[in-house]
């Protein structure tokens, strides 16, 4: 029944220590590397894994500290003050999304996951729990490996992987490493890849169906969700190479609600083909941000089809297409994504104008020549 709140050690001292006071941590578990950092950032109790002593209780079972609407994690995403702003997740929603996941992509006692992710993302989620509910196995990846294609495509041999998850520009890398291997990549137990985390091109899909799909049989997945519906909260399977026009990010899945409705009249809902703000219900949703109120009544707001309930508001536009799935056309907002990275343009900015010679910034997203959003920054000395 508790919760927990990852922190990347890597992260700025200052973004730390804000994280561990805004979340009111109050056990901080950290390796023995970190301990200095820890105890400079935190004023909670440290627990230094593999020094720490154990106690020994009773082994009768303990009583349950919690119910389905307690608090599972609390992620922190970037803000547009300059600081960042922690999502709470409840127990349920996670059950509803990993649930969804079983059900559509069923794993079994033969299937393995590879766990890549650094845990202040909540494409972690995916690898830490879902393989529990098919009795699959999970394998670990090394530090740093998730930043190298040839460690991954190792891992994923060795360890007989058949389910991943990539963000679109490290997919991009992988199959740049898997095109040099010219069909030899000891990559046959990969069954199916799921993509998520930033827009997926449709180029990208007609390289992954000429190198894994032809060579290896695999399947890919595009996923959608914002850190604020549990992990993603829709999926589109590519059933035809990839050649698409545009890649749709597909239908809702079980409990799930989305509505297309007209900027500025929430309740409006767009016709098939017709561009609006995309809208989330459903069991996902979560319970808002912590510690501030205000920005969750602006972002999760009553839902006016279905009284009693609510919908988060995604500042994405989207448009129904008439074979009922949904294209993703963007951003409404100042906020972009960088490698599956929820970026905030004005938390950057903020960040540049503290420098002492900067006395302007502007930050923009800018496509390079794969087609990947990279960050530019303009600065007036």
């Amino acid at each position: 029944g508790g919760a927990y709140v990852p922190i990347d050690p890597s992260y700025p001292e200052d973004r730390i220590r804000y994280m561990l006071q805004d979340s009111g941590a109050k056990l901080l578990l950290t390796e023995p590397k970190w301990i200095e950092r820890a105890t400079a950032a935190s004023a909670a109790d440290v627990v230094v894994l593999g020094e720490a002593t154990w106690v020994h209780e009773a082994d009768s079972s303990l009583a349950a500290a919690g119910g389905s609407a307690s608090l599972a994690y609390v992620i922190y995403t970037s803000g547009s003050t300059g600081h960042p702003k922690g999502v709470m997740v409840e127990h349920r929603s996670v059950v509803n999304y990993l649930t969804a996941l079983q059900h559509r992509y069923p794993l079994d006692a033969t299937d393995v996951l590879l766990q890549k992710t650094s845990f202040n993302f909540d494409a972690s989620v995916w690898e830490l729990f879902w393989w529990i509910l098919g009795g699959a196995k999970l394998r670990l990846l090394p530090a740093g490996g998730e930043k190298d294609p040839k460690e991954l495509v190792r891992a994923i041999g060795e360890g007989q992987v058949t389910r991943v998850h990539f963000v679109p520009s490290m997919l991009h890398a992988f199959l740049d490493y898997v095109e040099t291997q010219k069909g030899q990549a000891p990559l046959q137990s990969l069954k199916r890849v799921f993509s998520g985390g930033e827009a997926l091109q449709s180029r990208l899909t007609e390289r992954f169906s000429v190198l894994m799909t032809a060579n290896y049989g695999t399947k890919l997945t595009n996923s959608y969700g914002p850190t604020e519906t549990t992990v993603e909260s829709a999926f589109f399977d590519l059933r035809d190479g990839g050649r698409l026009g545009t890649v749709p990010i597909g239908a809702p899945i079980a409990n799930t609600r989305m509505y297309i409705v007209a900027r500025g009249s929430v309740k409006r809902l767009q016709p098939v083909g017709t561009i609006g703000e995309l809208y989330i219900a459903g069991a996902g949703l979560a319970r808002g941000y912590l510690n501030q109120p205000e920005l969750t009544a602006e972002k999760f707001v009553a839902n006016p089809f279905v009284p009693g309930e609510r919908m988060y508001r995604t500042g994405d536009l989207a448009r129904w297409l008439p074979d009922g799935n949904i294209e993703y056309l963007g951003r409404i907002d100042h906020q972009v994504k960088i490698r599956g990275h929820r970026i905030e343009l004005g938390e950057i900015e903020a960040q540049l104008l503290r420098m002492e010679d900067v006395k302007e910034a502007v930050v923009v997203a800018r496509e390079n020549e794969q087609g990947q959003n990279e960050l530019c920054a303009y600065v007036a000395a």
